[in-house]
């Protein structure tokens, strides 16, 4: 069964505001020490120029969304692959960032058990001017169902 037929299909945007705060809770929660997420006086003396969100945050947006992206698939066959981010400058302090969930790209693999899809999702996130921030990009492997099963 291709999946083909979900590709463009996006979930309704939402908005996030970005304080210290959940910064600097994200970074404990990882166990990041760098300052750079956390101390403002140290931050300002580094090319950033204050304080930025660690690498990895957008993950922690998505969780912002009030709805699910409803696919119609078996999310019990679903298991996620890889994530990637793609910055066009880092997340600050006092960013209110719309972020808009899509599905970009779906493509076959053959594996042990079969042929696996890929479903590539992108929430993409921008700012107030409407100016691209980051993109997170997942790529979820859909199982096929087991001959054994």
């Amino acid at each position: 069964m291709s999946l083909a037929h979900l590709i463009g299909k996006t979930g309704k945007p939402y908005r996030v505001e970005i304080e210290k705060r959940h910064i600097r809770q994200f970074a404990e929660a990882i166990g990041d020490t760098n300052p750079l997420y956390r101390d403002e006086e140290f931050a300002k003396t580094t090319i950033h120029g204050g304080i930025i969100a660690p690498p990895t945050f957008p993950i922690a947006m998505s969780e912002e969304s009030d709805e699910e992206l409803d696919l119609g698939l078996d999310y019990s066959r679903m298991l996620h692959g890889e994530q990637r981010f793609i910055y066009t400058r880092p997340i600050r302090p006092g960013d209110v960032l719309t972020c808009q969930l899509k599905v970009t790209d779906v493509y076959e693999r053959n594996g042990k058990n079969g042929t696996m899809e890929f479903i590539v999702m992108d929430t993409e996130m921008t700012d107030e001017a409407g100016q691209h921030v980051v993109t997170s990009r997942t790529n979820i492997i859909y199982r096929p169902i087991s001959a054994n099963a």
